[in-house]
């Protein structure tokens, strides 16, 4: 991810349909945007990543490394009006990333649980269900819990 894609993946963030499922559920601007850009990129245990599909972006992938031994969170979304089956094609390329290009061992992901694509997307890519955070996650007026995934790089389905 580049500063040229900042206005872009931003976007892609404020759009309803995925702005729903975040944590942080209100419309960011663009100097909030920018500070958290700003931030992120210099820190090294942090990979920013625009997926492309035939060579247009199309979507958005945050590895986070926050532990020793190559343990690390991710996010992802894609574009709103991407076509079906980018977000596979955007989970096999992350998923390539991180084992064989970044090294980590272990990629843990959260969805929310009314986020039932999420969790189907998760389990399709070889995830193992590890936990759930009961009532975890308040949108400011219910709570809800939150489903734990992780993938060990042995267990990945992803081959180079």
């Amino acid at each position: 991810m580049t500063n040229g894609d900042l206005e872009q993946v931003l976007g892609w963030r404020n759009h309803a349909d995925v702005r729903r499922y975040m944590y942080t559920q209100h419309e960011i601007g663009l100097e909030e945007h920018k500070r958290w850009f700003e931030h992120a990129r210099l820190d090294s245990s942090r990979h920013l990543l625009v997926f492309e599909r035939d060579s247009v972006p199309v979507g958005f992938i945050n590895i986070h490394e926050i532990a020793q031994g190559g343990i690390a969170d991710w996010g992802f979304y894609t574009a709103p009006d991407a076509s079906p089956g980018t977000g596979r094609l955007l989970g096999e390329a992350a998923l390539c990333y991180a084992f064989h290009q970044a090294g980590l061992h272990k990629l843990c992901g959260q969805a929310i649980a009314y986020n039932q694509r999420s969790i189907k997307f998760h389990l399709n890519q070889g995830f193992k269900q590890e936990g759930i955070l009961r009532e975890q996650y308040f949108d400011g007026q219910q709570y809800h819990d939150v489903i734990c995934f992780g993938l060990l790089a042995t267990d990945s389905p992803v081959n180079i």
